[in-house]
């Protein structure tokens, strides 16, 4: 049977294997920062622009009226599905199902 510390050293590995979606913040306040890559800033900018005018339709579709605000253009949803896969925690869910497979293979 292994010790808590075997255990606990298992654990850290794991972590340090698959947790790398966050970064924690080198100051004290306990945040962490998700890295989103991007060509240049101009590509910045029109993700979230894409991201803005994908809320303002489905808010008006909501309200069954026209939009005032913006043309309706047709919305880049591939570049927004792709920066939603960068930020989807796989790495995360994996290192919960091999801590899982290591907790109840243990019991």
């Amino acid at each position: 049977m292994k010790t808590a510390e075997t255990k606990l050293e298992n654990l850290r590995q794991l972590t340090a294997k698959y947790c790398n979606t966050l970064t924690p913040s080198t100051d004290k306040t306990g945040n962490h920062t998700a890295q989103i890559n991007m060509l240049n800033y101009y590509e910045l900018g029109c993700t979230i622009t894409e991201i803005i005018k994908l809320c303002i339709i489905a808010l008006e579709q909501e309200a069954h009226q026209p939009s005032t605000t913006i043309k309706y253009s047709l919305i880049n949803v591939p570049l927004i599905l792709e920066m939603v896969l960068e930020m989807f925690p796989l790495d995360e869910f994996e290192l919960i199902a091999e801590i899982n497979e290591v907790l109840v293979g243990e019991f």
